[in-house]
């Protein structure tokens, strides 16, 4: 296309182009016939020949231009990352909501705000901002989209400002009425918009503002394509989310800013994670979700790294301080990331970590009802690396409705230290026992020194003996804090002592503060858990209280096992559970280096494998099947052949059961026929052997035939049946403690293909993949919809 016609906006005189403008005004008749662009032009082959009979033809019988109907817009919102912006569309519900609100809104001088994407942003429509709702994150510009344009090296089309896309409408609206093309609309930057025809709108840039480093005349020159409407151009709208949420779920990362090998955040993570879910939930409850039995899962973030390394705590420019210069790079990676696993082993920054926590999950949960306020489901929680470690001994350390209420407030323990014997049973509701107290010459310091059996003999019931000595302990842990006093946590405290007295004492003869507080007196000593009040190497801090019991905890490549080992805790007791929380999940993959099992601090006695996570499509991935055939074969191969090579040469030493005469001809007819027999063998041992040695090497080359007969050639239901019998039969039913209401808690995902040929090359990865995996998903999904009722659809291969 030449810069003249270009240049005379539409109206061009010279006689060159006299066939092009004959070309721009053939579309008159295909104007009336569809409103859409790509319907409103004549075929290519009408316009490359004006001259033809069909063309003219066209023109006479369709002669009267369509009316010209208003463009469908649709919302955009802009996302900015690393230079990068893109426009990403809303669903169409979410756009619906919002031009409704847009026609709604009008002259008003107060804004509207619609809740979008899950009710996780609002949207001010009069501001056109984007805002979140449930973490910190800047306000994105939000567009009412009609007109988009694409270059020839952009990936996706790229919306209009508002007031451009009215300017272009105006002017489309004018040429659909007047049945006038080749209009021009002019922008101030110098650039502009050439509409040809319905199917051909064009961007020029000006010629003195083309870049001067471009490669090539042809590059500079070269114009945008523009499009009309949403549905004109390639973008993939997104679903609408369902309304009804029948699970919350709050997610805690790891170390560092950054959740995968991308460098993103946490936010981003918990993005995909739940697009993962919302995908899974279409697949495999499908048909619960027309039913209206299944909504969806809500995925909420949790960020503590933030609070820790911001300026309120001023520990990154501590840190700058006494960091070497060299390697800048590598040291402020370690700074950044790496640290917070000794800032969570220091007692003032894990204070501040589970604060964090405790108070973010606390905030997400209150905000999350108040805009839900019909949700009554459950609560589940998942950490990632640290943040596992963090959940756990943060349920560790939760105590149950009637605790709560006896127990200590969070920060109230500095001004404890002050209350006299009187304020601490006012505190307590046990006004009526301070007579009995007072008359012992009891006072705080040393009631801290009574025990359950003291307390018993005041003649105080048990229900205020145990709130006493619950509140004591923990006042005198304020105090204690600076002498390496090691705080037990209540939820792994071991059940009584099998060796006490008819009072239910304690036999040890210690006395209570040094047998909660103090550790055994060799670090690497083996220690009973299950029989000392010992502590298992936590920081001595305040654990607040969740605002709820969380239904299930999944553990993501946890370190857990590791911690707990390093702290001394050598064995788990079975019976132990979460205060509030009845089930855990322990999920890693088979790579990840700083994942841990957990089922073998519980039960040492028996070697349990993970139970393997099936994959999302419902069957073991390929190359694990073959391994494991392989694995069967070598097996049968080694069993079957040698015992049936034994049975053959038992069957050539010895005669057949059927020869032998009956029992009761006597003893003298079996020792004659015996003789007559060794007598024959004896004749005919050297034929034998022959036979023996050919029958032998039959069998061995026959093997493979037999085994492929057996393993690819059997049916399905016979190898499910075989499955299962072994099954039974290999790993009976063991209870796995507690922890899981007796269920299991390692689960192993399954390793792709390409990761089984380097375990080292892909280790990072694997600690990093659980955020992407819609296997570990389809498992949380499962978990959560099974104690609602809902069975998961079996998915078809």
């Amino acid at each position: 296309m030449s810069d003249s016609a270009g240049a005379e906006g539409g109206r061009s005189e010279a006689a060159p182009n006299i066939n092009t403008r004959d070309l721009f005004d053939s579309p008159t008749q295909t104007v009336a016939t569809e409103n859409t662009p790509e319907d409103q032009v004549s075929p290519a082959v009408d316009e490359a020949s004006p001259s033809s009979t069909s063309s003219f033809e066209m023109v006479d019988t369709e002669s009267v231009p369509a009316p010209y109907q208003e463009v469908q817009p649709h919302w955009f919102f802009c996302r900015r990352a690393d230079d990068n912006t893109s426009w990403l569309p809303f669903s169409r519900e979410d756009s619906d909501k919002l031009e409704r609100a847009c026609h709604a809104v009008g002259d008003r001088e107060d804004d509207v705000v619609i809740a979008v994407e899950g009710e996780r942003y609002d949207v001010h429509v009069k501001e056109r901002k984007r805002y979140a709702v449930y973490w910190e994150q800047g306000p994105t510009e939000v567009r009412r989209c009609t007109w988009f344009y694409k270059g020839d090296k952009d990936t996706r089309f790229m919306p209009y400002p508002e007031d451009v896309s009215k300017r272009l409408e105006d002017a489309y609206m004018i040429a659909v009425t007047l049945d006038e093309w080749k209009s021009k609309v002019e922008f101030p930057n110098g650039e502009s918009v050439i509409l040809h025809n319905p199917k051909l709108i064009m961007q020029y840039q000006p010629i003195g503002l083309q870049d001067e480093w471009a490669s090539s005349t042809s590059e500079q020159g070269r114009p945008r394509t523009v499009k009309r409407g949403v549905n004109n151009i390639s973008v993939e709208i997104p679903d609408g989310e369902p309304e009804k949420v029948d699970h919350l779920v709050f997610m805690v990362h790891g170390i560092g800013p950054a959740c995968d090998l991308r460098f993103r955040s946490i936010i981003q993570c918990v993005n995909d994670f739940r697009s993962a879910s919302l995908s899974l939930l279409a697949s495999h409850y499908k048909r619960a979700q027309q039913d209206g039995e299944v909504g969806r899962v809500e995925f909420l973030p949790v960020n503590w790294h933030s609070a820790l390394h911001g300026d309120a705590t001023g520990v990154d420019e501590d840190i700058q301080r006494i960091t070497l210069p060299s390697i800048s790079r590598l040291r402020h990676f370690t700074n950044d990331t790496l640290l917070d696993l000794f800032f969570y082993n220091s007692p003032t920054y894990c204070q501040t970590i589970v604060d964090t926590v405790s108070s973010e999950i606390n905030t997400l949960h209150t905000l999350f009802k108040q805009r839900h306020s019909e949700f009554n489901g459950a609560v589940s929680v998942v950490g990632h690396s640290l943040g596992s470690l963090i959940l756990f001994d943060l349920l560790t350390n939760q105590r149950t409705g009637s605790e709560a209420r006896e127990g200590l407030p969070s920060g109230e323990h500095l001004h404890l230290n002050c209350d006299t014997l009187q304020q601490t049973l006012t505190r307590l509701g046990l006004q009526q026992y301070l007579d009995t107290l007072q008359a012992e010459n009891l006072d705080m310091e040393s009631l801290a020194l009574c025990q359950d059996g003291d307390l018993k003999d005041l003649g105080i019931p048990l229900g205020p003996r145990k709130k006493i000595l619950n509140y004591v302990r923990k006042k005198w842990l304020s105090q204690d804090l600076k002498t390496g006093a090691v705080h037990l946590p209540e939820g792994l405290q071991a059940p009584p002592p099998l060796n006490s007295d008819h009072d239910g004492n304690q036999s040890s003869g210690l006395p209570m503060q040094q047998s909660q507080f103090h550790r055994a007196q060799s670090v690497t000593s083996a220690v009973d858990y299950e029989y000392f009040d010992v502590g298992i190497g936590q920081v001595s801090i305040d654990y607040p209280q969740l605002a709820f019991h969380p239904q299930t905890f999944f553990a993501f490549g946890s370190p857990i096992g590791m911690f707990l080992t390093v702290r001394g805790l050598k064995h788990i007791d079975p019976n132990y559970t979460f205060p509030t929380c009845k089930s855990f999940y322990n999920i890693y993959h088979p790579y990840d280096p700083v994942a841990y099992r957990l089922e073998p601090m519980i039960v040492t006695e028996v070697d349990l494998e993970p139970m393997l996570i099936p994959h999302h499509k419902g069957r073991k991935r390929m190359h694990l099947e073959l391994k494991d055939s392989l694995t069967r074969m070598s097996m049968d191969l080694k069993n079957n052949v040698l015992g049936s090579l034994r049975t053959a040469w038992q069957s050539f030493s010895r005669l057949p059961v059927a020869a032998l005469p009956p029992v009761d001809q006597g003893d003298t007819t079996i020792e004659r026929d015996l003789q007559e027999t060794q007598a024959s063998a004896a004749i005919t041992s050297s034929s034998k052997r022959e036979e023996k040695s050919a029958d032998f090497w039959t069998k061995i080359l026959e093997w493979p035939r037999a085994l492929h007969k057996h393993y690819f050639q059997a049916g399905v239901c016979d190898e499910a049946e075989s499955s299962v019998s072994a099954e039974q039969t290999e790993q009976p039913e063991i209870k796995v403690g507690m922890l899981n209401g007796g269920r299991r808690i390692d689960y192993v995902l399954q390793e792709k293909p390409i990761e089984s040929f380097n375990e080292y090359l892909f280790a990072i990865q694997s600690h990093l993949c659980y955020w992407e995996s819609e296997d570990t998903a389809l498992l949380l999904l499962k978990e959560i919809y099974d104690k609602l009722g809902v069975a998961i659809e079996q998915s078809h291969q």
